[in-house]
Order: C-alpha cells, then sequence, then structure tokens
C-alpha cells in the first residue's frame, strides 16, 4: 500500500507541477525538506512565492484529497516555509499557501487556502 501512495503521490506532483508552469509559475524547489517537515512545491508568481502542498487520491473513498491538509498538516507547512524563507532571505516577501488537488488525473487548485 505504501509502495502505490508514493507512486500515486510522485504522479500527482508531477502532474501539478507542470499545470503550474502551463500556468506562468516558476518552480522554485521541490520536496523542500528540513527537520521541520517538507513542501511538495514552491513556486512564484510575479512576486510572490507560493508554498504549494500537493494531494493525490485515485477515488473518494475517504473524501476529497484537499481534506487531507487539516490544521495539523498546515502548521507544519507553515513553519517549513518560515525556514525556507529565512534560509533563502526572503523574509519580507509576499508569500501564499495553495492547495492542488488531484483527484484520478484532474487537477483542482485551490489559491490561498491557508
Amino acid at each position: 500500500m505504501k509502495i502505490f501512495n508514493k507512486i500515486t503521490g510522485s504522479q500527482g506532483e508531477a502532474i501539478a507541477q507542470k499545470f503550474l508552469k502551463d500556468q506562468g509559475y516558476k518552480i522554485l524547489a521541490t520536496n523542500f525538506t528540513c527537520k521541520i517537515g517538507e513542501i511538495d512545491i514552491i513556486a512564484q508568481q510575479k512576486k510572490t512565492i507560493v508554498f504549494v502542498e500537493v494531494k493525490t487520491k485515485s477515488n473518494l473513498d475517504f473524501g476529497y484529497p484537499r481534506e487531507m491538509v487539516n490544521v495539523t498538516k498546515q502548521n507544519k507547512i507553515r513553519r517549513v516555509a518560515e525556514y525556507y524563507l529565512l534560509k533563502t532571505n526572503q523574509t519580507d516577501c509576499e508569500c501564499r499557501f495553495d492547495v492542488i488537488e488531484v483527484l484520478d488525473g484532474k487537477v483542482e487548485y485551490l489559491k490561498a487556502c491557508f
């Protein structure tokens, strides 16, 4: 099951990256990891740094993929984003937190959702 989840997640992230590039975003980092956690995609849209969590599912058996980005996950992503901004010396830039939901290959883009 875990191997299938990893493959599904990787495929979803590839779909999300292509989607963002097609929308004119510049991909700054993928799978940015530190001791706090990970952010799937860090992109730039004009002057805004966009932290993107990608959630992929093949069905709705346990709800929509976006529902997996709960408050605990959101707080972890915020802390990793703060670390990234400090590390890259971008502490006074605009930033946003988005979720890309890939459900059975279809993309739903949720901007500024937390």
